[in-house]
């Protein structure tokens, strides 16, 4: 299918996703995606693959919409930003918006949660977050 008919533009890379994490220049961000590696292997129980330039995601789902664009993307995932952590994947549901209520500090975009720093939430309650959008979401 041709890109303009809607590839999705973000694509898995064969960039190892350690020396991605090490190349960030940030200890902290650096820290905390290790953190999110972690969580996200226990969660999903596949390995990191990085998708595009920066997005470091967990398994993936086909997609295919009425009007004939089809794809593939990551089932769950994030990406350490500069400004805030996105976190992909989540969607969103009745459980889903009670464990936001619980997360800690945190802002919705369009389709990913933002965090500023992973000090500021339950580490606990994203992993559930995780765990329930992954058993849940995308299949």
């Amino acid at each position: 299918m041709a890109a303009s008919k809607g590839t999705n533009k973000t694509q898995p890379t064969s960039v190892q996703v350690e020396a991605f994490i090490a190349e960030l220049g940030d200890e902290r961000r650096e820290r905390e995606s290790r953190t999110l590696v972690k969580m996200l292997r226990r969660v999903t129980g596949h390995e990191p693959v990085l998708w595009g330039p920066s997005i470091i995601g967990f398994d993936q789902y086909h997609y295919r919409y009425e009007s004939g664009r089809e794809g593939d993307s990551l089932r769950v995932g994030f990406s350490p930003r500069r400004a805030k952590l996105s976190l992909y994947g989540i969607g969103r549901d009745e459980r889903i918006n009670e464990l936001l209520g619980r997360l800690g500090t945190h802002s919705l975009g369009k389709g990913c949660i933002y965090v500023t720093r992973l000090d500021d939430v339950d580490l606990a309650v994203l992993e559930d977050l995780f765990a329930y959008a992954y058993a849940t979401h995308w299949r």
